[in-house]
């Protein structure tokens, strides 16, 4: 134990924070003193801080496109998010797209309620435009345009929402399953849909544990299952074995008739297409011979 380690436990001697324990090794290029910020610097931040604060006043104190600080608020807004996003790191985003090209289309108010494959009464949409989006990604996974069904959300979460609806609909009392390194969002749904959850365990990987999984369907044989399998997991990028997961499931003695299963696809689902090494057809091949049992949505960029 380092003198510097020991003088910090005695300092907080008493008090309630919390600390981790740092080798030698790599303590010794990371503790340094905390350098004085140049009076420039600090100048400039406080400079900063005070353009935002106002900022942040004349947003909230605007009362619509007739001020005449607006162009003002929303070009200082541009800067400000211009300079965040060239340090944008860690979140799975991409921000190398231009929308310019459709600016004359802001002008419109379109909705696209309603089955898109349907049609909508309504003139003024872009259901056209969301069929051509589904049929790409279905070109992409090499699905026949009459075996799937979709519509285009607004983001992972709604696809969630309504995958899981679908499920719950078929088995109004079956039970979710789903590995703890899911998305925050599946276990939202599953206290709005007062669906009884099971969190099963995950591989360091982030996949789930599959002896876990059958552990738990073993304890409610007398339920359909309603299985959340990840192609991508928000914080390690697990894939779920889906081949595993119906091998376990046929273990416990699930026939098709009473599972279906979910593939949240928000963060790998349209990246798997593009990697050579993956057997990327395999995955759907696999989803379509479970005849519609299992759904897959993409949170596209």
């Amino acid at each position: 134990m380092s003198t510097y380690y020991r003088d910090t436990v005695e300092s907080l001697e008493g008090s309630n924070m919390t600390m981790a324990i740092i080798p030698d090794a790599e303590m010794l290029p990371t503790v340094v003193g905390i350098a004085k910020l140049s009076e420039e610097e600090r100048h400039a931040n406080i400079h900063e801080e005070d353009i935002n604060r106002l900022t942040n006043i004349a947003i909230t104190q605007c009362i619509g496109e007739t001020d005449a600080n607006l162009d003002a608020v929303i070009a200082h807004y541009v800067e400000t998010i211009n300079k965040y996003n060239l340090c944008n790191l860690g979140y799975p985003g991409n921000q190398d797209f231009n929308y310019e090209a459709l600016a004359p289309l802001l002008q419109f108010l379109l909705n696209n309620a309603g089955d898109p494959f349907l049609g909508s009464g309504f003139s003024l949409n872009s259901m056209t435009f969301e069929v051509s989006v589904l049929d790409w990604f279905a070109k992409l996974w090499e699905i026949e345009k009459d075996q799937y069904w979709g519509y285009v959300t607004t983001g992972g979460t709604e696809g969630n929402l309504h995958a899981i609806l679908v499920a719950r609909e078929q088995f109004p009392d079956g039970i979710l399953y789903t590995s703890q390194d899911s998305h925050y969002s599946i276990f939202k749904i599953a206290r709005m849909y007062r669906m009884q959850c099971v969190k099963v365990g995950s591989l360091l990987s982030g996949e789930i544990d599959c002896v876990e999984l059958e552990a738990s369907l073993l304890s409610h044989k007398d339920k359909p299952a309603i299985i959340n399998l990840n192609i991508g997991t928000t914080l390690k990028g697990g894939i779920d074995d889906l081949d595993l997961v119906i091998q376990t499931l046929d273990k416990c003695g699930f026939t098709r008739d009473q599972f279906y299963i979910h593939c949240d696809g928000a963060l790998f689902g349209i990246m798997l297409p593009f990697i050579q090494q993956v057997q990327r057809i395999i995955y759907v091949k696999r989803i379509m011979y479970l005849r519609g049992l299992c759904t897959r949505e993409d949170d596209v960029p």
